[in-house]
C-alpha cells in the first residue's frame, strides 16, 4: 500500500522511520543518480522537533532547488514563509535561475487573505515564477505539511499543528513520492487569483 493511503493511520515515529527506509526502496526510473539513494540515512536524514529546527531546514532544501519548489501548507505559516531569510532564498530562486517555479497549495487561505504576508505580496509581484492555489474541496485533504526541493530534498510534517518532522536533502524515492501527491493535488485545484489580488482592495 503507498505510503500516501496510510500515512494518516502511522503514530509520529512509524511515519519517520517509513521515511527514513524509502531511502532504500529500488530506482525504476534508471536515472544515473540513482545510486545516491543507498546511502546512509544519517547522512542527510535529521529528524525535526522545534520551530528553529524546521525553519533550518526549509531554508536549506529551499536553497538546494534547481528549477522547482513544491509547498503545501494551511496557511503560509509565516513563522516558516514570511521570514526575512526564507524570502530572499525565494527571490534568489526565481531571479538567478532560468524557468524556475514556486508553487504553493493552500489546504486553509483565509487567514492569508486576511493577514498581509510577504509571501503573497512576492507572488504578486512575482507572478510568472510564483503560483499559488487553493486546494480545491474534491482533491484530497492532508493534515500535513511539506516542501519539496525538485523531486529530491523533502522537508515533512504529518501533522501541520506542530514541528515534529523530518529533512532530507537528499531522498529522492521520499520526495518524488509526495511530488506526485502534490502533483494531483495540484492539478485538482484551480488558480484562484483572488489571492494575489485581496491586499490591493
Amino acid at each position: 500500500m503507498p505510503l500516501v493511503d496510510i500515512i494518516g493511520d502511522l503514530d509520529v515515529n512509524s511515519t519517520l522511520a517509513q521515511l527514513a527506509n524509502a531511502r532504500y526502496a529500488p530506482e525504476s526510473d534508471g536515472r544515473p543518480d540513482s545510486s545516491v539513494s543507498t546511502r546512509q540515512g544519517s547522512e542527510t536524514l535529521s529528524v525535526l522537533t522545534t520551530l528553529p529546527e524546521v525553519r533550518a531546514a526549509v531554508n536549506e532544501i529551499a536553497s538546494g532547488a534547481r528549477r522547482l519548489i513544491s509547498i503545501y501548507t494551511p496557511d503560509l505559516e509565516p513563522q516558516l514563509y514570511d521570514q526575512t531569510s526564507f524570502l530572499e532564498i525565494i527571490k534568489h530562486f526565481v531571479l538567478t535561475r532560468s524557468f524556475s517555479k514556486v508553487r504553493v497549495l493552500l489546504a486553509e487561505p483565509t487567514r492569508v487573505v486576511r493577514d498581509s504576508n510577504r509571501f503573497v505580496s512576492m507572488g504578486r509581484r512575482l507572478s510568472s515564477c510564483i503560483d499559488i492555489r487553493y486546494v480545491a474541496a474534491k482533491a484530497p485533504q492532508r493534515a500535513s505539511a511539506y516542501l519539496i526541493a525538485d523531486d529530491r530534498a523533502i522537508m515533512y510534517r504529518m501533522r501541520a499543528d506542530t514541528w515534529d518532522g523530518i529533512a532530507d536533502v537528499n531522498n529522492p524515492p521520499v520526495a518524488r513520492l509526495y511530488l506526485q501527491e502534490f502533483d494531483t493535488i495540484w492539478n485538482a485545484s484551480a488558480v484562484d487569483h483572488g489571492l494575489r489580488v485581496a491586499r490591493r482592495r
